[in-house]
């Protein structure tokens, strides 16, 4: 009996023994842990700023985010900008005890030890230490040991450090939820298209689901899995009383209702604008270095770029261009199909032989096989190889399977466009599409690319005529071919243009010329004002290009961009007073701290009074000139007509442009507010309609500018002025021109070609 006494006795305190000597051990790996003993711990400074990469964002002047710069696509939020459902999905599924520890929960480490299987030990401030600090688990069991350590002592840290709230946030901030979706806002607004703190139960119960292994639980290609999923979570949601048992029923039967909202450079809104913004920002950062001398990276740096672009008005741009170039390509394409050199006019075969070889050497593609060190005639066979890819159409993205040498061929037959908005009174850019697709088609339209301009710069002419001059809308000039000598200007041969309808005789107002685009008018005014002084106006105006003081410059024979001519149109609808054109108000840092606030720069560049009066010139073309197609009736042999579904009643300041062969189709539009211009054209200058009907800027450009003008003013928040034009208190040149007015308005020409 004595002997079974000892025994216990031995027992018992073998026993304790192990207890207190596992403890100790515990205690001392732990403390071994927190002096470093197994590698470097974060310092008070690196808990306090985790180094953690932040995207820029890139914010509209209506307060959304249009888009953002990263290498990991993250912009955190605070705690109370996340819903409480989703806290609460967080808390029952990942740590139920959150709140009554101090970081780590070891009665949840006792159960994982003792029965393996029933969940994991890892707390929400252990997984966010071993995100922020000590990194991948390893697969040595020793090495997982000592990392435990190390997650234990920083998790304790933690908690010393912030609040509950925070650790919540940081983790949920810190998280990589696949496809771009870097933290809860990302997450959010990539796979729901809406802000963490509008997310339903349903919604955020899917995505804290994915924290158990995001590559895994992927909505995009496990959808069955992921729901699933989900409905644990919201199992876990019930058994901790956030939710009733008859919602957990209701919401488990609903559909994931992805709404994919990719956010990158390729993807969403403004593209073009974002990847001329990036230029824009690398010279900035350059020239403005943080305190320590140091470049900000816009990549993680975590800045907020405020620029002056409006979603809505850039969504309804995009969507105008979207609308109305879909309808011209079909057209296009159907006239090409009776075309044996399509998709080009007056070309030689060796001529477009080099078309296709000089596109096929500015492809990535071949730059790449360059770069490999691959001979020409690999290279050859490689482009002549059919392969698998995927092609822009009007009907969206399909897939097929075409040659690269076939595929530039392809993109080569589809027309581009370009579309530029400005706020005259602050230079404010308010929608800038560079183009059809940025996926598939890289260059920009707005600031990239320079074409001749046609009849668009015509009214440059005029306004130079009528502020030098003091010229009026009512004088007349001899519509009679008007010729400038050789060598006067420094031209080789005499200069004679011919007016594009044939049409001579009889004397026309100014207001009668610009608004027919009469070639031999504006022939006669840049002769009085000689076209150096026109030079002068358009480059005061906005004009930054070098232009020829040559007299065809009359008729828009010259190269410019619709940044160019959309910035020095403002200066008409801004009382002859420049704004120069701005894209950024304001950069902060991550912390909100204003890094720089940007002004307007002004120039006057005409009297109020004459730009009144251009304006007054240019409104005749919508009222009586090719403009006119804005109108919902005009006349024609006395009959009136209607066809044209745009209705406008306001004033509108316009002018179309269309150069030779019907290569680029302009027009620019001006309403007291807000001055826009579209470019529509091919990616060569061979490339273009075959005839005036479908070919003038009437009818490749204005439309777009018509749909993109209805859609403006359908938002009412947005305030488009339908006002008149503001009239000078004293106006000295004349513009009544005393006829009747009726006889000449809304009588549409045959076109305004201007060669």
């Amino acid at each position: 009996m004595a002997e079974k006494k000892t025994n216990y006795k031995k027992f018992i305190i073998w026993f304790w023994a192990l207890v207190l000597g596992g403890v100790l051990i515990l205690a001392g790996l732990f403390f071994t842990a927190s002096v470093g003993g197994f590698g470097a711990l974060p310092t008070f400074e690196e808990l306090e700023n985790p180094q953690t990469n932040l995207a820029t964002e890139v914010i509209s002047s209506d307060g959304v985010t249009i888009g953002k710069y990263a290498t990991e696509n993250r912009t955190p939020v605070h705690f109370n900008e996340l819903p409480q459902n989703l806290v609460n999905a967080l808390v029952a599924t990942e740590d139920e005890r959150f709140y009554d520890h101090s970081g780590i929960d070891f009665r949840g480490t006792a159960r994982a030890v003792l029965k393996p299987g029933s969940g994991g030990a890892s707390t929400i401030t252990q997984q966010l230490a071993k995100m922020l600090f000590t990194g991948r688990a390893s697969s040595n069991i020793f090495k997982r040991v000592l990392q435990k350590m190390k997650e234990w002592v920083v998790a304790t840290k933690l908690e010393k450090q912030y609040t509950k709230q925070e650790i919540i946030a940081m983790y949920l901030n810190k998280y990589d939820f696949l496809n771009q979706a870097v933290g809860i806002r990302s997450a959010a607004r990539i796979y729901f298209g809406k802000e963490p703190k509008e997310l339903e139960i349903q919604e955020s119960a899917m995505l804290v689901g994915m924290l158990k292994n995001s590559s895994y639980f992927n909505p995009l290609r496990r959808e069955a899995l992921v729901k699933q999923r989900r409905n644990v979570v919201l199992l876990q949601m019930t058994k901790n009383g956030f939710i009733t048992e008859t919602e957990k029923k209701n919401l488990q039967q609903l559909p994931l209702e992805l709404n994919y909202t990719p956010e990158s450079h390729d993807e969403g809104y403004a593209t073009y604008f974002r990847a001329h913004l990036q230029k824009v920002m690398r010279t900035w950062v350059r020239n403005n270095p943080k305190p320590n001398g140091e470049e900000y990276d816009i990549f993680r740096d975590g800045l907020k770029i405020y620029v002056t672009i409006d979603s809505r008005m850039q969504m309804y741009a995009e969507e105008a261009v979207q609308e109305h170039m879909a309808n011209l390509q079909s057209y296009f394409f159907k006239e090409q199909a009776r075309n044996r050199t399509a998709p080009f006019y007056d070309l030689e075969k060796s001529q477009i032989r080099g078309i296709y070889e000089r596109a096929k050497k500015n492809s990535n593609r071949y730059k790449r096989l360059i770069a490999a060190g691959k001979p020409k005639k690999e290279i050859d066979e490689i482009f002549n190889t059919k392969t698998k890819m995927k092609v822009f159409s009007w009907k969206g993205v399909k897939d097929t399977v075409m040659s690269p040498n076939d595929s530039i061929k392809y993109y080569k037959h589809f027309l581009r466009s370009g579309l530029l908005s400005i706020e005259p009174q602050t230079g404010h850019i308010k929608a800038w599409v560079g183009g059809i697709n940025n996926k598939f088609f890289k260059y920009d339209a707005v600031a990239q690319q320079k074409r001749q301009v046609g009849s668009t710069f015509k009214p440059f002419v005029y306004a130079t005529a009528i502020n030098q001059l003091r010229m009026s809308p009512c004088d007349e000039l001899p519509n009679i071919r008007y010729t400038i000598p050789k060598g006067k200007y420094g031209i080789p041969e005499a200069w004679t243009p011919d007016n594009a309808t044939e049409n001579y005789g009889g004397m026309l107002t100014l207001k009668d010329g610009l608004a027919g685009s009469v070639n031999t008018i504006s022939a006669n005014l840049i002769d009085k004002v000689a076209p150096e002084n026109v030079v002068r106006l358009a480059k005061a105006s906005g004009i930054e290009t070098d232009i020829q003081a040559n007299p065809s410059i009359a008729l828009g024979a010259v190269d410019l961009s619709l940044l160019e001519m959309v910035s020095a149109y403002s200066t008409f609808a801004n009382r002859g007073l420049r704004v120069k054109p701005m894209i950024i108000t304001r950069i902060e840092d991550k912390n909100g701290t204003v890094l720089k606030d940007f002004v307007p720069e002004t120039q006057e560049v005409l009297s109020e009074e004459s730009a009144y009066v251009i304006l007054n010139l240019l409104e005749g073309v919508t009222q009586s000139g090719s403009g006119v197609r804005l109108r919902s009736t005009w006349s024609s042999g006395g009959k009136a007509v209607t066809g044209f579904p745009y209705g406008f009643k306001n004033a509108i300041a316009g002018k179309t442009g269309t150069t030779q062969n019907q290569s680029d189709g302009w027009f620019m539009g001006i309403v007291p507010n807000l001055a826009t211009g579209v470019w529509t054209g091919g990616e060569d200058r061979a490339t273009h309609f075959a005839g005036i009907t479908k070919g003038q800027g009437a009818t490749m450009a204005l439309p777009t500018w018509a749909i993109f003008m209805q859609k403006c003013y359908a938002d009412k928040s947005l305030n488009i002025s339908k006002e008149e034009f503001e009239k000078p208190e004293e106006l000295s040149i004349n513009i009544n021109c005393n006829k009747e007015e009726d006889e000449n308005i809304n009588t549409i020409p045959e076109g305004d070609t201007d060669f």
